[in-house]
């Protein structure tokens, strides 16, 4: 088997806002392994300021695993432990190599024959941009709707009452993602105030790397919490077993690209399930090709509620997709 890797830039159709800052461009690397004439490809979705693994040395660490991609696999995992965009990127590019075509995880999904429910994801910004969002995902159909928070908390409040004067939480589950955009005290009264509005959870309030803090809020949290950030760069199994035991959150967000791809993620679910811990899978902005794996997994897990995937409708230079959307069902059409 021989390997190859090559950069690509992805161009926003328009600045994505976050707690972190507006994104214009994601970089991500395109993994290819070849062997007997066929192809497999991958994606290794770095993601900057984000990853663990956005250190010097990135595409050095890819090249090494272009020259020793024939290196047994239990090798190869402990050598790229702590570059998970990596390893997931290798995981997709052989299970492709496998299955052939645009698969990765063959199912009733990649049949044509059942979908995925996801959530619309509205990026921040000014209260006119957000709503405009907002009536953009509910005239598609989707009842689940998940809202970028944590810049100005005011206005993002108002639009939230708002929604929920219109929509009963009977009728529209709203999920908050904060990025750690507030500090201990200020996500005490959030948490409050979110509970009245009818919000199904709030993704990260505080910054990572805050535990004690974060125990304490999922203590006594009137609003679910879900660790997002927190996960990222733990590798070790103990040490993910002892993260969850000690802040014993009502959720878990999974973004296999950042944790590890498939096998970082069946441990974190595995974990959850013996602890009671909810979870979903969400996508980070990878192009259309680690979407495709990343979709065609999350459909074999058969978690019933909506997952957090994307479209691959963020950015003008995505590459062709196997996805489609009508509504809030994510379909695969080879």
């Amino acid at each position: 088997m021989t390997a190859s890797f090559e950069p690509y830039l992805l161009q926003f159709k328009r600045p994505g806002g976050t707690s972190r800052g507006v994104l214009h461009t994601k970089e991500t690397f395109i993994l290819k392994v070849s062997e007997s004439g066929s192809e497999g490809v991958g994606e290794c979705g770095l993601f900057r300021g984000l990853s663990c693994d956005d250190v010097p040395g990135y595409e050095e660490k890819l090249q090494w695993l272009c020259d020793h991609i024939n290196l047994d696999r239990t090798t190869l995992k402990e050598e790229l432990q702590h570059f998970p965009s990596i390893w997931g990127g290798y995981e997709q590019a052989v299970l492709n190599l496998k299955e052939g075509e645009n698969l990765y995880f063959p199912s009733e999904f990649t049949a044509g024959k059942s979908s995925l429910k996801i959530n619309g994801l509205i990026w921040m910004g000014k209260a006119d941009f957000m709503q405009e969002q907002i009536e953009e995902k509910l005239e598609q159909g989707f009842d689940c709707i998940k809202l970028k928070i944590g810049v100005d908390w005011k206005s993002e409040k108002q639009i939230l009452a708002e929604l929920r004067t219109q929509f009963p939480k009977e009728q529209l589950e709203l999920r908050v993602d904060a990025n750690g955009g507030f500090n201990f005290e200020e996500a005490k009264t959030v948490l409050k105030e979110l509970k009245d509005l009818g919000i199904h959870s709030i993704e990260q309030p505080i910054k990572a790397g805050n535990i004690e803090q974060m125990r304490k809020l999922c203590e006594e949290t009137p609003t679910p919490i879900a660790l997002d950030e927190e996960l990222i760069g733990i590798v070790d199994f103990e040490k993910k077993k002892t993260l969850l035991e000690k802040i014993n959150p009502q959720y878990i967000i999974l973004k296999p690209s950042l944790i590890g791809g498939f096998a970082g993620t069946d441990e974190w679910i595995d974990l959850a399930a013996k602890l009671g811990i909810g979870w979903w899978i969400t996508s980070a902005l990878e192009s259309n090709i680690g979407l495709n794996a990343i979709a065609q997994y999350t459909f074999t897990k058969k978690n019933k509620i909506p997952q957090g995937l994307g479209t691959g409708s963020l950015f003008t230079n995505n590459f062709p997709s196997a996805l489609e959307l009508a509504g809030d069902q994510l379909s695969f059409k080879n």
